[in-house]
């Protein structure tokens, strides 16, 4: 998933047309989006628009934190429709992911479900940051890891910027705890609807720095994201180029090889068949 689309659980319009903007996935929303006045009434909207909509991308739901009084009316009213994850918010440590689960075990096993539902672990305090991969190791139905930097800045008293220096340990860390653990791993929104130019520079840095995808909160920066993590043509043609001088080198019989005056070593090798499975090639 290069792109995953927020879309508020109280929106008719965006539940309507979230399956036509371009995302890769959405995310339901029924945490930050809605007012705890409207909670009950969000339930039953993204209930029937699920069950009438059929969406097309992959679909989730983030839940309310397990500190409140909502998430687990959230689970009852949304697991019987079997979304492909559950997103959960302030993931702070372990027991969080081993509570889900058992809730989730619980009901799908009522609910007589054979789609076990994944999760995505949102991170966004300190705490969390500093767990990040005992989180990703916490469960199999730990997918991915999601950094929420709105609140994470908050919890750390940084000031929140375009150019985001403060966050950068975070990515950093989600980066490699996520990809030591061998799942996916996914980055912030960037909040400024009207600067596409700072957004696309936001996704290029997410890209550069090993992120899988980016979340967006408005559809006009789908667009810019799903470039920014898509293979150029010429990425895409060197790396078939590395793959065919090696697999020529193979058939000859040689052991070194080299393409541009460049040497083609084991990590070169593997970066180029992961672009070609970015480009599904």
């Amino acid at each position: 998933m290069r792109n995953i689309l927020f879309v508020p659980g109280n929106s008719t319009k965006m539940l309507t047309n979230a399956n036509f903007l371009g995302s890769d996935a959405v995310v339901i929303d029924l945490e930050d989006a809605v007012a705890p006045n409207e909670k009950d009434a969000a339930r039953l909207l993204v209930r029937n628009a699920i069950r009438a909509l059929h969406y097309q991308v992959k679909l989730g739901v983030r839940i309310n934190a397990l500190d409140t009084c909502y998430w687990q009316q959230d689970l009852k009213e949304i697991l019987p429709l079997a979304p492909d994850f559950i997103m959960l918010p302030k993931t702070a440590d372990v027991d969080s992911i081993h509570v889900l689960e058992q809730e989730v075990a619980k009901l799908e096993k009522q609910y007589g479900m054979e789609k076990e539902v994944k999760f995505i672990a949102l991170l966004e305090t300190a705490k969390g940051v500093e767990n990040a991969y005992a989180i990703a190791r916490a469960s199999k139905r730990v997918e991915a890891l999601f950094l929420g930097a709105e609140d994470l800045t908050a919890n750390l008293c940084a000031v929140r910027t375009k150019e985001s220096s403060e966050i950068l340990y975070s990515r950093c860390r989600l980066v490699s705890a996520a990809r030591a653990a061998g799942i996916d791993v996914y980055d912030t929104p960037f909040t400024d609807v009207e600067d596409i130019c700072g957004l696309e520079k936001d996704a290029r840095l997410a890209r550069q720095l090993g992120f899988t995808g980016k979340a967006s909160i408005n559809p006009c920066h789908i667009e810019g994201i799903n470039r920014a993590f898509s293979p150029s043509e010429e990425e895409i043609a060197y790396s078939r180029e590395v793959l065919e001088i090696i697999e020529k080198a193979e058939r000859e019989g040689h052991g070194a090889v080299s393409l541009r005056g460049k040497m083609i070593d084991a990590p070169i090798m593997a970066r180029a068949k992961y672009i070609l499975k970015l480009a599904g090639i």
